[in-house]
């Protein structure tokens, strides 16, 4: 278990935990697939799982430019162009969304225990609120929300900014965290 100055601890009780959401807490992810199997059908091409990972938390217009780039599309398709077909697509999708087996009798029983709790997540605000709109009970025992389009996330992920962000912004520095 690794807390956020680096060190690692063989025990003691986790003191915060930061949550990621989009195929941790909510089953979004098929629908990213689903909707650039979709666009890349139209050129011929598929939508493999290699491409997916080069993608996957990145800010919007990384994505973007990675899959049209990636593809082989980039001179049919701008990394803009993808993205309003692809945004057009996902608002209709993202309201559907599920939550993942388990996650709502973990984040329950957390904040039974006290365990302060938040999400940090690269989804922008428009994106949060579709793919949350069913479930806001859960997401309202959130300490606080971190999105990707906070001024204080400067990268995507990989890059931790996010975390950190979230991290930040619970009333006393986490000293262990788990960071899901």
């Amino acid at each position: 278990m690794a807390n956020l100055d680096g060190g690692v601890s063989a025990k003691g009780h986790i003191t915060h935990v930061i949550f990621d959401m989009d195929g941790l807490l909510l089953d979004t992810e098929k629908f990213y697939t689903e909707v650039q199997e979709i666009i890349l059908a139209r050129f011929n091409k598929t939508f493999d799982w290699s491409l997916k990972a080069k993608m996957m938390g990145k800010k919007a217009i990384e994505a973007a430019r990675i899959f049209v780039e990636e593809t082989g599309i980039s001179n049919s398709l701008t990394a803009e162009q993808f993205l309003v077909e692809r945004e057009a697509m996902l608002q209709s999708l993202f309201p559907t969304s599920e939550l993942m087996p388990g996650a709502s009798r973990l984040i329950k029983h957390l904040h039974a225990k006290g365990v302060p709790i938040c999400l940090a997540t690269g989804s922008h605000k428009r994106h949060f609120e579709l793919k949350t709109q069913r479930h806001g009970e859960l997401f309202s025992l959130m300490h606080h929300v971190v999105l990707g389009d906070d001024p204080e996330v400067k990268q995507g992920k990989p890059s931790p900014d996010v975390f950190l962000a979230a991290a930040k912004r619970f009333e006393v520095w986490p000293l262990l965290c788990r960071v899901s």
